[in-house]
């Protein structure tokens, strides 16, 4: 048999979340939905996203003639941001009560990681996106992790420290004039308007992450190399050092690190770490995980 259970996998972000449906004998199906983030959003928007992707499914089994609801999924694995406890129990409920004859696993986003990172042997995994996050991982459960702490006070190699550290630096004059013109006319943006962005205005973290193309597009002027190269190290020492496993491969997932893999290769190398698997996207990989 292609696979011995009917499976739903499900890698979701706080914007975006991508579900796989694995079936006996067929092709894969793909859907893409809302990011859904259980610290952040109520049971009703869950129980609405979840409840499209089951019509959905449901609408392909009527395609192949078995319209019934144990034929969606025996098996739900679902990967994501904010599936901490207490918070995850709203994301379990809404999937028991849309599947109800699957048994249902609501795991975090960085357990996800580190199963499409490792697979089933020891490692290194990170988060390098709009935030950050690592751990060390046995082959089959997180047995430690470094907390980010978040942007303000942590979350080093992120996305948004990363547009912090750049807007920082281009106000404080550290960049030159040449790339500070360019970075305003880049986002026609002045001095309050990053104030206000960054101090009154909500979600500053998204904000300054979307500050990241201006990296890519300069990363090879000095300073702006320099810049990636001093907060992927900060990343390597504030967090990998601390599980005191440079033997163990470090491997990435988020756009960040796919993003500028050349500049986090060269921290690694600097900090005396082995870089693994760098992946945009976690989730192929996690259902070649589930595959087995």
């Amino acid at each position: 048999m292609y696979f011995c259970r009917m499976k739903l996998i499900v890698d979701s972000g706080s914007t975006k979340a991508t579900w796989i449906w694995l079936r006996q004998g067929l092709d894969e199906v793909k859907v893409d939905t809302l990011g859904i983030n259980p610290v952040r959003d109520d049971a009703e928007v869950i129980g609405q996203i979840v409840e499209n992707v089951a019509a959905t499914l449901m609408s392909y089994a009527a395609m192949q003639g078995k319209p019934d609801v144990k034929q969606l999924a025996q098996e739900i694995y679902f990967y994501g941001a904010g599936c901490i406890s207490p918070y995850k129990e709203v994301m379990s409920a809404a999937l028991m009560r849309c599947f109800p004859h699957a048994d249902v696993y609501v795991e975090s986003d960085l357990l996800g990681a580190a199963r499409a990172l490792c697979g089933r042997e020891e490692g290194i995994a990170c988060i390098l996106g709009t935030g950050s996050n690592s751990c060390l991982y046995d082959g089959e459960k997180i047995v430690a992790n470094v907390s980010p702490l978040g942007w303000v006070l942590g979350d080093e190699g992120s996305g948004a420290v990363l547009g912090r550290t750049l807007v920082g630096d281009l106000l404080k004059g550290q960049l030159g004039e040449e790339l500070k013109t360019a970075f305003f006319e880049r986002f026609a943006l002045t001095q309050t308007d990053i104030i206000d962005r960054v101090y009154r205005q909500p979600l500053p973290n998204r904000f300054l992450a979307s500050l990241v193309p201006f990296l890519v597009e300069h990363r090879e002027e000095e300073g702006i190399h320099e810049l990636l190269v001093n907060s992927f190290c900060a990343f390597f020492r504030r967090n990998v050092a601390a599980y005191g496993r440079r033997d163990l491969p470090v491997g990435f997932v988020g756009g960040v690190a796919a993003q500028f893999e050349k500049e986090l290769r060269e921290s690694a190398d600097i900090e005396y770490f082995i870089v693994g698997d760098i992946e945009k996207m976690p989730i192929t990989k996690m259902v070649a995980f589930h595959r087995t």
